[in-house]
């Protein structure tokens, strides 16, 4: 074998441990997420709802610390349950860029979701449950296709449409009982994570021009 062959397959045996150590770690971390969310609910339906009240009620100054606990607080199990699946695959997906890139995300989409949720949610009540981080990681998928312009991020939000778009049809206030507002701003939140965090395009990775 050449030299060049043995460089190539150096590297790709170097990208495919990354890639695989970003997969363990992106795993590790939404599981460990789902696990806190179980034993919260867990312990909330021991205490009789009263963990609930760490959810976000809209304009109300005590409850503004309450956006980084309301995405991780559910009103019941049945309401935890319907957002497991899509917060594991949706959440997989999203850590798979690494551990700091997800971290950083979610804190963005907990700001600015949770933000919008206490500027414009219900007054009246609590609202709280991990769609938005659900949305978030959606619009996080979508964004990244979308302002990276890389093959594989493209396939993977087209994926993600396919299988999840449905979802958006939750932006839209139908159902007084779901909080849109948690659905929107989440997903604006994750755009924004997507643009803020996106891949910078250096010298050495855009093509060199080609004049006529």
């Amino acid at each position: 074998m050449s030299d060049r062959g043995r460089a190539f397959g150096r590297r790709a045996a170097g990208e495919l441990t990354v890639q695989a150590t970003r997969a363990l770690s992106g795993a590790a971390l939404v599981g460990g997420m789902l696990a806190l969310m179980w034993l919260l609910e867990s312990i909330d339906y021991v205490l009789g709802g009263w963990l609930d009240l760490y959810g976000i009620r809209a304009l109300y100054l005590p409850d503004l610390p309450q956006i980084f606990s309301a995405p991780f607080l559910h009103g019941n199990f049945e309401h935890l349950m319907a957002n497991t699946v899509p917060f594991a695959v949706l959440g997989f997906v999203a850590a798979l860029r690494g551990p700091g890139k997800f971290v950083l995300m979610n804190l963005i989409v907990i700001v600015i979701g949770g933000l919008g949720v206490w500027f414009t949610g219900p007054p009246d009540s609590e609202t709280l449950g991990a769609s938005l981080l659900v949305f978030g990681y959606f619009g996080y998928i979508l964004g990244r296709g979308f302002f990276e312009r890389h093959f594989g991020d493209t396939l993977i939000a087209v994926a993600a449409f396919i299988v999840y778009g449905g979802i958006l049809y939750g932006v839209l206030p139908t159902n007084t009982m779901v909080s849109w507002q948690g659905h929107l701003f989440g997903l604006i939140g994750g755009l924004t994570a997507s643009y803020v965090l996106r891949r910078r395009r250096t010298a050495e990775t855009d093509p060199v021009p080609y004049g006529v």
